[in-house]
């Protein structure tokens, strides 16, 4: 049992060593589909295996920490792998017409590499490891905008790669001061050793922890270093478009948060600034990414910029310092990703049967495809933070988080930003199902591999909303894991 995360990412990455071998004897799609089911199932079971034996360390071959790489199986890994396999499952299920015949065995195998990257971050428990996985994320990600072979998303795709290259030097830049400093990449050693080298070579530390918020902040679209994101998730496939928002950014802030909390612990950051800049981030960006997303004619790009705004909520929980503002954050991965995913699954429906991106073109959509455009108003509505829809749930616990840090203003950030989301997306809705003139009622013509997906993300955002309890006890043990 010991062996199921693992097993995950073997799982994944065979099948993606698999996919360009059986090209034109088995469906590509199918092959990946049954891969992500049965990633899901082995999630679900290593879930039920920490509930029963508690957490631990793996090890591979018979090298122990701090020399051996280590993966830690804590609840934070349980709460992602059932998130990220779960999501991944329901994009590659709904994958359409846009993955043409001749790019199938590229993008599939590009999807299954990158969730071995996304299945591997979120449990690796060295700096070297971090690395690995950061990286073959990185170009994944990349070659998945890139693969649709149009002009403006190989452009997209170069600007990605430029400034997420640009993250990963510095991330190395970072590893290599602190291994400088320490002589360790176990992220258990460094909590250990870090605050007594600290007292030796406190610029190396400074330095190297402002490379990492700097690197991992590039890759997961921290404003002001988000300018890839708008462009590579608004010009890629849906399916890219929707990984990518979902989950690929969430990820790098989940592999920043184990070093901060981890690597360097309450000591360190009690000494260093680091809350207050990170505080400072998150308020921006989430004004900013509101703002911008008011401007946006295009439905997919005004979704990129939202992504923007709501990664910044997940920054302000893990700035907070508390625990129920860092379960608040979590909570904010796992909602923010079902809910993300659902919109932009609902928004490449829509773009693919009319044919049109523009949101004034939305008007009278209720009634054209009113199954799209009802679970797209689900994930608007949790999106704005309404009650009874899981998106409310992750910032009522922000709210609280910031209470217990004693900070009070970023509770009223948190209800002007919700005001803020609901001048971009109610419109949209109203206009879909309220718009004045006479509509006539039709069906959405969607195939069941269209339609089960979202309405399956679309019944979790619900179902978190109404009753949240299992999802807030998950999150409340990864926060407690984090701060002691």
């Amino acid at each position: 049992m010991n062996h199921l995360p693992i097993l995950i990412i073997l799982l994944y990455l065979g099948s993606a060593l698999l996919i360009p071998l059986l090209a034109g004897r088995f469906s590509s799609r199918w092959l990946a589909v049954a891969a992500a089911a049965l990633a899901l199932i082995l999630s679900g079971l290593s879930a039920w295996h920490v509930a029963e034996g508690g957490t631990y360390s793996y090890f591979f071959g018979s090298h122990s920490a701090p020399f051996g790489v280590e993966f830690a199986v804590d609840w934070v890994t349980v709460l992602l792998h059932l998130t990220i396999n779960f999501i991944g499952l329901a994009i590659l299920v709904y994958c359409n017409k846009e993955i043409d015949f001749a790019i199938q065995s590229w993008f599939y195998t590009l999807f299954l590499l990158l969730m071995v990257a996304l299945n591997g971050l979120v449990m690796a428990y060295d700096l070297f490891a971090i690395f690995l996985f950061t990286e073959l994320g990185t170009l994944t990600a990349c070659a998945l905008v890139a693969v649709k072979p149009k002009a403006l998303c190989v452009e997209a795709a170069f600007k990605y790669l430029i400034l997420s290259t640009l993250g990963s030097g510095l991330i190395l830049l970072g590893i290599s001061l602190i291994y400088m400093a320490t002589g360790n990449l176990n992220l258990g050693a460094l909590g250990a050793t870090l605050p007594s080298a600290y007292t030796i070579y406190p610029w190396n530390i400074r330095i190297a922890l402002s490379l990492f918020i700097v690197g991992f902040g590039i890759k997961s679209a921290l404003f002001p270093l988000h300018i890839w994101l708008p462009d590579a998730h608004s010009a890629s496939l849906t399916p890219t478009s929707a990984i990518h928002s979902s989950l690929v950014v969430k990820i790098y802030i989940i592999a920043a948060a184990r070093i901060i909390f981890q690597a360097f612990g309450d000591s360190l950051i009690s000494v260093l600034p680091l809350p207050q800049v990170l505080l400072l981030l998150a308020t921006f960006g989430i004004f900013a990414g509101s703002l911008l997303a008011m401007l946006q004619t295009d439905i997919k790009r005004m979704l990129a910029y939202s992504t923007v705004a709501q990664i910044s909520y997940i920054f302000l929980g893990i700035g907070l310092m508390t625990k129920t503002g860092v379960m608040g954050g979590l909570l904010h991965v796992i909602n923010h990703g079902i809910m993300k995913s659902l919109l932009f699954l609902a928004a490449g429906t829509i773009i693919a049967k009319t044919g049109s991106r523009k949101i004034e073109d939305l008007s009278g959509m209720g009634y054209r495809m009113p199954l799209t455009m009802t679970v797209f108003s689900i994930g608007a509505l949790s999106m704005v933070g309404i009650p009874g829809f899981s998106g409310y749930v992750s910032k009522l616990y922000l709210a609280f988080g910031a209470m217990e840090a004693g900070k009070p203003l970023f509770v009223v950030i948190i209800l002007l930003s919700s005001l803020l989301n609901a001048f971009y997306y109610l419109p949209i809705v109203v206009r879909a199902f309220f718009s004045p003139g006479r509509h006539n009622f039709t069906w959405d013509g969607l195939s069941w591999q269209e339609a089960v997906p979202m309405l399956a993300l679309a019944a979790v955002t619900i179902y978190f909303g109404l009753l949240p309890g299992v999802l807030v006890n998950l999150a409340k043990m990864a926060a407690a894991g984090w701060l002691n």
